[in-house]
């Protein structure tokens, strides 16, 4: 294969395709927050108590859920980032819809956490604390 580097493939060099949106939606979040409410997201495991109480806060003004999902979709894509930097976990995706595989086989939905955490069911602090553990 022409341009290519001996002995190195594609998955060596590049994250999966599949984290492409997820990675920009996380972004945009950081984004959003740094910019709108001067909250300085890092990616830790830490900044995502931050998240939970926005999250909070806005569930609290009772707004119709499709007015906030694409907020709900980018704070749970940094979760699911934040699980994939902490552990070494892949993005996957399938049908349009975005997991985050953790290196012990296990897949986790943060996008669907966030959502879940606006409806006061969801925590992505807790949900990367599991995706942390070793045990199954």
């Amino acid at each position: 294969m022409e341009g290519a580097l001996p002995g190195v493939n594609a998955t060596q060099v590049t994250r999966p395709h599949a984290a492409t949106k997820p990675v920009r939606w996380a972004a945009d979040a950081v984004a959003a927050m740094r910019e709108g409410a001067r909250l300085r997201l890092d990616y830790s495991a830490q900044s995502l108590w931050r998240v939970d109480r926005t999250i909070e806060e806005i569930s609290r003004q009772s707004p119709p859920y499709a007015a906030v999902e694409p907020v709900m979709r980018g704070f749970g894509a940094y979760a699911g980032e934040v699980v994939v930097r902490l552990t070494g976990g892949e993005w996957w995706s399938s049908g349009g819809d975005h997991w985050v595989r953790t290196p012990d086989g296990r897949l986790w939905d943060p996008i669907d956490e966030a959502r879940r955490c606006f409806h006061g069911d969801g925590s992505l602090r807790l949900l990367c604390r599991d995706a942390a553990s070793k045990t199954v």
